[in-house]
């Protein structure tokens, strides 16, 4: 009986683990004013025939707060690199010099900063989704088992629920710092 609770719990936890790994890989990938490779994760390139995620065929660094490099690993795939970067229609305008493509990240306006607080904003709701609805999977499952007293019972679903302030709280913590950073210019 042990081993199934301890199983439903540790399932309940390693879904709300999840869920807070998803919106971190989400949060990465909103702007928050200052230039980074993840900004060129989504781009794909045209390799040889094959699409190819671009970290794949460059070297992606922020040289400054404003700025993205991209430097081929073989030269002739400058172009089919500044033609990705166009086609992901990221509102960048990708500048080659013949050795690199130079990206400047433009500032974010106000009105921009408030539709990525409100976006990001969303995402962590998604995640609270996420982590309730672990839980009541987890309530579900523990229903089920037969041999447990009520008290018993209560008291797993009362550990089920501080579980789940636990994971609520990250997600707000995260967007809290989000929200800064996003805000700040």
């Amino acid at each position: 009986m042990n081993e199934e609770i301890n199983f439903i719990l540790d399932s309940t936890k390693e879904a709300m683990e999840n869920a807070i790994k998803h919106l971190e890989k989400q949060f990465s990938n909103i702007r928050a004013g200052k230039a980074s490779p993840a900004m060129l994760g989504s781009v794909m390139v045209n390799y040889y025939g094959a699409q190819t995620p671009l970290a794949q065929v460059a070297n992606v660094n922020t040289p400054d707060g404003r700025t993205i490099a991209v430097q081929p690993w073989e030269k002739k795939m400058l172009q089919e690199i500044e033609k990705g970067i166009q086609i992901a229609n990221l509102g960048f305008n990708p500048m080659n010099n013949g050795d690199l493509i130079i990206i400047n990240v433009p500032p974010l306006t106000e009105e921009r900063r408030r539709e990525l607080a409100k976006q990001a904003k969303a995402e962590a709701e998604d995640a609270k989704i996420g982590v309730r609805s672990a839980r009541k999977d987890a309530n579900t499952e523990i229903k089920k088992l037969e041999d447990l007293s009520e008290d018993f019972q209560k008291g797993i679903e009362i550990d089920v629920q501080q579980l789940t302030d636990k994971y609520v709280k990250k997600i707000d913590d995260a967007l809290e710092i989000k929200e800064k950073e996003i805000m700040t210019v």
